[in-house]
């Protein structure tokens, strides 16, 4: 049974990783597209002002300016040839990205969910399948993402890319070890489920804001990135998790239930 639902796993979160690539693509690519123009433009400004000395000196050493314009070639030629992969490659990319993605999480969630099967959560296949990838999105996804939200690719120090990955992964473990406090402290409680849900919810929640405060804050928006911008980025960022979350948790729930109502072999 567990090798039915991991290849079940695998093969759903490659056909959800693929729909959420579809959502990326049509919503999320124009907001990168914005954020590498503004990029590019501050990077041509800076430019523009750094050369306006060697401008002012034209006038009286022509002959060095000369060899500034050829040095501003050559610096322009190995800017371009040191482009490593162009946009429209990685736009190709981004359904390789999402379907690998798919894989990975459809798998781990299969493992998980075979671990639940008849031990927590509802008695229903298609409704532990549906539980349990909210739950994933929640703990995986929205935690992180309250406290460091998605930057898009203008937007960064790239020298703090590891301290920034580690408490990215740090808030996960917070989501991941708040589910399972919560999930310890529901089955604990007496009293019914009006008594069992606040108290799970509020075992989920506490650990989380603690965390978020005691964790440092990361804030490397430069001054004057369009407000709209970015936060257009990062809604279509969540979004593109919650696609993905959403479609996978209900095909896999749709199909635990055509298996469970499929009549046994003779």
């Amino acid at each position: 049974m567990v090798r039915t639902l991991l290849v079940r796993g695998l093969l759903l979160g490659l056909l959800a990783g693929l729909v959420a690539g579809v959502f990326a693509f049509t919503v999320g690519e124009p907001r990168i597209d914005d954020a590498i123009a503004l990029e590019n433009a501050a990077a041509a400004h800076e430019h523009g002002a750094a050369a306006e000395p060697g401008a002012a000196t034209h006038g009286h050493e022509s002959g060095t300016h000369e060899q500034e314009s050829g040095t501003h070639g050559k610096e322009s030629g190995t800017h371009e040839h040191g482009e490593e992969v162009s946009r429209g490659t990685q736009k190709a990319g981004l359904f390789l990205a999402t379907g690998l993605y798919g894989l990975a999480a459809g798998g781990v969630f299969a493992l998980v969910f075979a671990g639940l099967r008849g031990r927590v959560g509802p008695r229903s296949d298609a409704a532990l399948a549906l539980a349990a990838a909210g739950t994933a999105f929640a703990a995986v996804i929205v935690v992180p993402f309250l406290k460091y939200p998605a930057n898009p690719p203008a937007v960064g120090d790239p020298e703090t890319i590891n301290t920034r990955t580690l408490l990215y992964l740090a808030m996960i473990g917070v989501g991941l070890l708040s589910t399972a406090i919560a999930v310890t402290t529901a089955r604990g409680v007496r009293g019914g489920p009006w008594a069992r849900r606040p108290a799970a919810v509020l075992a989920f929640v506490v650990p989380v804001v603690v965390a978020s405060l005691l964790l440092p804050a990361v804030d490397e928006v430069p001054d004057g990135f369009p407000a709209t911008l970015l936060w257009q980025f990062r809604i279509t960022s969540l979004g593109t998790q919650l696609v993905f979350w959403a479609s996978f948790g209900t095909l896999f729930g749709w199909f635990c239930d055509r298996a469970a109502r499929a009549p046994a072999p003779a």
